[in-house]
């Protein structure tokens, strides 16, 4: 059976490492015979230029078709100066509420080879193996109402809706324990339920559906005693929980654990495993064209992509392996260097993956 990919450059550096993890598929292809069709589209910054809006028609129509869809990124100073519901991230957030990827995973692993990368100490970091799993498709970035207004005495005003209902919360904790369950069997959920209502709920539903998981240790934690303990004592956690708002900030703070937000991949999975695939680092414009960008985290995204919508789990240790034994040789690129490594372009790197597969 064929797979339909849909890849989503986007902006910035995205297409540079989009080209790497498409080369990277397409050797997995081969080696595993894995019948993969890609089309290529607009979203984002490079859709408002080509197309006028940041997520167009014509890729909401091939992104309802596709088994799978593998972004680079998004956004870039350029389009600053629209309003805010016209700018390029409002393309990614309408494809996740299009397709109901409420569900994102963001593995925080640290590579042995790169224990020294990191900014903690190494005894801190080194086998760090988290797994975040964030609510993607409701709370404050979607709440309604939102915007700015001004009053009678011109005095301006920002507001915005952090919501959840039940189903939302208990949808993904479900998922959440499930994920436990494969690996060390912890969850920790994270919220601020001393003060907001809507995470008051979000700890009560949280610790019903626990009650179907009795295998799994599950345990609270307020967001700002999270954050801290993420950088005292990271290997503490297992799998993290949390909503939207509060995930994007986490799974930041612990890629950084890991030496670079370069090396992370992510996915975003609605409730038929058909996902969304992108690095959690964005457009960086800065060194767009440079051929300096590390693709890693784009091919492991695609590593994620294999396991997790077409169920071609060899295929993805494949990969996966095939980015271990690059790290084995020394090769880095800029971001992940270190005093002696060899360091390597874009382009190569993601030639490096390919070789190192085919050997």
């Amino acid at each position: 059976m064929a797979h339909d990919i849909l890849l989503l450059p986007g902006d910035g550096i995205g297409p540079e490492v989009v080209s790497q993890a498409r080369r990277v598929l397409e050797t997995a292809s081969k080696q595993f015979t894995i019948d993969i069709n890609f089309e290529t589209a607009d979203l984002g910054g490079v859709a408002i230029d080509n197309h006028g809006v940041p997520y167009p028609t014509s890729t909401r129509d091939l992104a309802n078709k596709a088994d799978a869809i593998l972004l680079g990124a998004v956004g870039g100073p350029q389009w600053d100066h629209l309003p805010a519901g016209d700018r390029p991230e409002r393309g990614l957030l309408a494809i996740r509420a299009d397709l109901d990827l409420f569900c994102n995973l963001r593995p925080a692993l640290l590579y042995p080879q790169l224990a020294q990368a990191s900014s903690l100490k190494p005894e801190l970091v080194a086998g760090l193996d988290l797994l975040i799993v964030r609510e993607l498709t409701g709370g404050i970035y979607f709440g309604e109402p939102r915007g700015v207004t001004r009053d009678d005495q011109g005095l301006r005003r920002g507001f915005n809706t952090d919501v959840y209902d039940e189903r939302e919360i208990e949808r993904i904790a479900r998922l959440a324990f499930g994920f436990a369950q494969k690996r060390g069997g912890r969850l920790c959920s994270v919220d601020k339920a001393n003060v907001l209502e809507v995470t008051m709920l979000w700890r009560e539903v949280v610790s019903e559906v626990a009650a179907d998981f009795p295998d799994i240790e599950l345990s609270h934690l307020y967001v700002d005693n999270a954050a801290m303990q993420l950088v005292r004592a990271p290997k503490q956690f297992d799998v993290m929980l949390t909503g939207n708002l509060f995930g994007d900030i986490l799974s930041d703070t612990a890629a950084m654990l890991t030496g670079s937000i370069g090396m992370l991949p992510s996915a975003s999975l609605n409730s038929a495993s058909r996902g969304l695939y992108e690095p959690v680092h964005g457009s960086a414009p800065d060194i767009a064209g440079d051929d300096t960008a590390n693709p890693l985290a784009t091919i492991l995204s695609a590593a994620m992509l294999l396991r997790y919508s077409l169920n071609e789990d060899t295929a993805a240790q494949a990969i996966e392996s095939a980015v271990e034994r690059v790290l084995d040789q020394g090769l880095r690129t800029v971001d992940i260097a270190g005093e002696g490594d060899g360091i390597l372009g874009t382009a190569a790197m993601g030639s490096a993956v390919v070789a190192a597969m085919s050997a």
